[in-house]
């Protein structure tokens, strides 16, 4: 994480910060967007117990970082190496949250894995109004399995590593990409590209053009040490919208690509996943992405296509309405709200008031990017928070009761089957010719 000795200046905003007057700032009209309603559900084990000290510490164990926010200010204990700067640009986000709302993120103390696997099973902790309530744990992904918290992954800093921008950037290029090429106008197949990484990834393969077999599908391998070495020129993600289809399937768990994929107008084809993230249970199939079965892949696919090719307005529609969720429920304004008001609701949960680690060291923007190099300290310089906001932060919504709930699981369950009903009578049909 380079040099963490320094230490951060006494006036935490330094010369050329924009502080905006506060007496001016506006007051926030707008609502959250309906997936921060989510917050609840990830932190109801905590509700009845509140979170204590020894809860937060039985999670040090799977944890990469301890994050502890005191008076405005961070300050962080690492405990072990992650995947290339996970970490890093994490707790850089997090950072520029802390610059975006001055004096307003609370004090907190919580743990963060970088890893992809939740941990926190739920089949260990039946009781929630027990006295062994879960660790909270923080990390990108969770499952219907676990109770570790979701929260909005690095790359929406930049992933230095593969030299994708930073998100702010990264939008406007991917709908400038889109611009480029009208969706009437693409490839009419279903476009994959990406690292093998996983076992139905490469089951996935199987599914590419043969000289026997067509299944509507053109798929690449990422050789990510090849595109390094040739400065990452075939990877520009906002030159990838030129097929009418993109698939997403996940890799080791959740994927950082499913953003990307969304936001092309092209209509996601979205292989039945395991894990969401803190965005990913606010779509909804048939309306942002069509569904595609894991264990039948090749031949969902293959009818995916021919029906979209069918259906182009309705497949056109499928298309906007993601890139259009991407666009404005995911800008990064609301990016930093989710993590406003997830990180406000965990701190209102905690029953003791934090300290300083013994091991923790103070971070701020300015010891962080000095000390970075090359990619990582140009998206560091891209995407600082260049003064206060001058709007508070949107409004959230209340907790989803039971049955709403179930009506979102049912409305998701019931269009699935429509859509494998479709495919059941496409391929019945055909067998009769």
């Amino acid at each position: 994480m380079g040099d963490l000795t320094k230490t951060c200046p006494d006036n935490y905003y330094p010369k050329g910060f924009i502080m905006h007057d506060q007496e001016h700032i506006s007051v926030a009209q707008h609502m959250c967007p309906e997936f921060f309603r989510w917050i609840h559900e990830d932190l109801k084990p905590w509700v009845k117990t509140g979170i204590t000290k020894e809860m937060v510490e039985r999670a040090r164990k799977p944890a990469t970082f301890r994050l502890v926010i005191l008076n405005g200010r961070a300050y962080v204990e690492k405990y072990k190496k992650t995947i290339q700067t996970r970490d890093v640009f994490t707790i850089w986000g997090i950072l520029q949250l802390l610059r975006r709302y001055p004096g307003k993120v609370p004090d907190l103390d919580l743990m963060f894995d970088c890893l992809d696997y939740p941990v926190i099973q739920k089949k260990d902790y039946h009781q929630l109004d027990s006295t062994l309530a879960p660790p909270p744990l923080f990390r990108y992904c969770s499952d219907d399995y676990s109770w570790d918290i979701v929260f909005p992954d690095w790359s929406f800093w930049g992933w230095a590593e593969i030299n994708i921008k930073p998100w702010e950037p990264l939008l406007k290029d991917l709908d400038l990409g889109n611009k480029r090429t009208k969706w009437i106008d693409r490839e009419p197949n279903a476009y994959w590209k990406g690292p093998w990484v996983a076992k139905h990834r490469k089951d996935l393969l199987k599914c590419n053009l043969s000289e026997t077999q067509d299944w509507n599908a053109r798929l690449y391998v990422q050789d990510w040490n090849h595109e390094a070495q040739e400065g990452f020129k075939q990877s520009h993600l906002a030159n990838q919208c030129t097929h009418r289809f993109k698939i997403y399937i996940e890799g080791s768990a959740w994927s950082v690509s499913e953003k990307y994929i969304l936001a092309c107008d092209s209509m996601t084809l979205l292989v039945t996943p395991n894990y969401y993230d803190f965005f990913t249970r606010g779509l909804m199939p048939v309306q942002h992405y069509w569904p595609v079965k894991m264990d039948d892949k090749c031949r969902s696919i293959k009818f995916a296509v021919e029906w979209g090719n069918n259906h182009k307005q309705k497949v056109n529609e499928i298309g906007r309405a993601a890139s259009n969720f991407i666009q404005e429920d995911l800008k990064m304004d609301n990016v930093y709200d989710y993590m406003f008001h997830l990180l406000s609701r965990y701190s209102r949960l905690m029953k003791y008031k934090p300290t300083v680690p013994q091991n923790a060291v103070e971070l701020c923007s300015e010891t962080m990017a000095c000390t970075s190099e090359g990619l990582a300290k140009q998206f560091m310089e891209e995407s600082t928070v260049k003064g206060p906001a001058d709007v508070s932060p949107c409004i959230m919504q209340p907790p989803y009761d039971p049955q709403t709930l179930k009506f979102i699981h049912d409305r998701k369950m019931n269009s699935i089957k429509e859509v494998e009903k479709w495919e059941k009578d496409y391929y019945e049909k055909i067998n009769q010719l």
